[in-house]
């Protein structure tokens, strides 16, 4: 699938020379030649990446886009961190039309205010308001740079990131309890442990949305969260509330 793979191109047969040759400098002109060829770019892989959806998914899925094309009823809305490893849509094998999608610095859901975040905000209120989704779905996930750094600063003295550092004090509450149970530990426990907990976190917030509160209440919509470990392709999965964990596989 050269849409996404070809920047993992084995280039290593272009690396060999003939260490007897006399040619050498004709070698290298080969090799410089041969290695600009396949140098990533950006555009193929886009035009690539669009090719194989549309032959693969789209020319054979007629039915589904008809359907889509008139309108969309997604079951999940699903808050997941913008890591490029950790894509929902291939974790969850998600099918276009099935989950409202919501991606950004440590999957983080920040508590109701009509002054700040009203991107979220609004993104929440179209799927609960307007399409109705049944389930809200918040995955944290292994090694997140978002995490990581709610853990490290400012006590490591780096320099402040102004928009990063701004959107992680949302999770403020989660590192000040996450150091005062497990602050013995190492840096990588805590952060899995602040990741886990961040999400819960944010379950909690996303029920001081109105709309979330009725329509949850109502028993028309269930919250959940999970947890994606990358690293051992590990899948965990609970309610709100709840401290039963389901574990995939």
């Amino acid at each position: 699938m050269t849409s996404v793979l070809s920047d993992l191109i084995n280039t290593e047969d272009l690396l060999k020379t003939d260490l007897i040759s006399t040619e050498n400098e004709n070698q290298d002109d080969v090799v410089a030649t041969e290695t600009e060829s396949l140098e990533y770019d950006p555009v193929q892989t886009i035009l690539d990446g669009f090719k194989h959806f549309k032959t693969n998914f789209y020319d054979t899925n007629p039915e589904l886009f008809n359907e889509l094309a008139l309108a969309q009823s997604p079951k999940f809305l699903v808050f997941a961190c913008s890591d490029s490893r950790v894509s929902p849509s291939h974790v969850l094998h998600c099918t276009p039309g099935q989950a409202f999608l919501v991606r950004n610095i440590a999957n983080m859901v920040p508590a109701y205010d009509q002054l700040r975040y009203t991107g979220t905000g609004a993104t929440i209120e179209y799927a609960v308001e307007e399409l109705g989704v049944e389930n809200i779905l918040i995955v944290g996930h292994s090694s997140c740079g978002g995490i990581k750094r709610l853990m490290s600063y400012p006590e490591d003295g780096s320099a402040p990131l102004v928009f990063i550092d701004d959107w992680m004090k949302i999770a403020l509450p989660v590192k000040t309890k996450v150091i005062a149970e497990a602050g013995d530990t190492d840096f990588q426990e805590q952060c899995d442990r602040c990741a886990r907990k961040a999400v819960n976190l944010s379950l909690a917030n996303l029920l001081t949305y109105p709309f979330v509160q009725v329509a949850h209440s109502e028993k028309k919509l269930a919250l959940r969260g999970a947890y994606y470990d990358f690293v051992n392709g590990r899948f965990e999965l609970w309610e709100h509330g709840s401290d039963n964990i389901i574990i995939a596989p």
